[in-house]
């Protein structure tokens, strides 16, 4: 058997969510009932029992107010239908990822057109892209390559996208990151 909570030297968890029924801890509240009447400036224990004797809740809905706002409400329901707003927000909301493009320096007309398709496909799905430019060997000595090659990127994505960072040396690697333009930008 495990001992009680206080002994067990825990907490119990916060209270997350609205306020309801015994967890209300003002006097007095602004009421409205079932049909969003309002029932005017009430103590909270009188609330409560009206609420019980409709079958519902007295939940806070506007705790800023002066006094708070509570209603009629079946909790359950209540917290139901907030839980599926909260998710359909959150179907909707779209997160930017970095993705990155690898280049060297002495690239091909060809594979530069594949890597500027790609290119242009991450920005369209609204996501930032990362420009690698990797020199190797001799490659370092001709950095002038790898700068007039990032100034080709950029000019072949001006349209779309504009330079977030622009192109900077890290060791041997040349790096330079675009975004997206937003809808008003030109």
């Amino acid at each position: 058997m495990r001992p009680p909570l206080s002994r067990r030297g825990g907490t119990p968890p916060p209270f997350s969510g609205p306020r309801y029924n015994e967890f209300i801890q003002e006097n007095k509240v602004r009421v409205i009932d079932d049909e969003g009447e309002n029932l005017g400036v009430m103590y909270t224990r009188e609330a409560i029992d009206q609420a019980k004797d409709a079958g519902l809740d007295l939940v806070i809905v506007s705790p800023t107010a002066d006094p708070p706002v509570a209603k009629f409400l079946d909790i359950g329901k209540f917290k139901y239908d907030a839980q599926k707003k909260a998710n359909a927000a959150k179907k909707k909301q779209k997160t930017q990822e970095i993705k990155e493009i690898k280049m060297r320096p002495n690239i091909d007309d060809h594979d530069y057109g594949v890597k500027m398709k790609k290119v242009h496909e991450f920005i369209d799905d609204g996501d930032k892209v990362k420009v690698t430019l990797r020199f190797r060997g001799r490659e370092m000595a001709h950095q002038q390559l790898g700068m007039q090659l990032l100034q080709k990127v950029q000019e072949d994505t001006k349209d779309v996208a504009k330079v977030e960072a622009h192109p900077k040396m890290e060791g041997r690697q040349m790096l330079m990151v675009i975004a997206p333009k937003l809808k008003g930008q030109a």
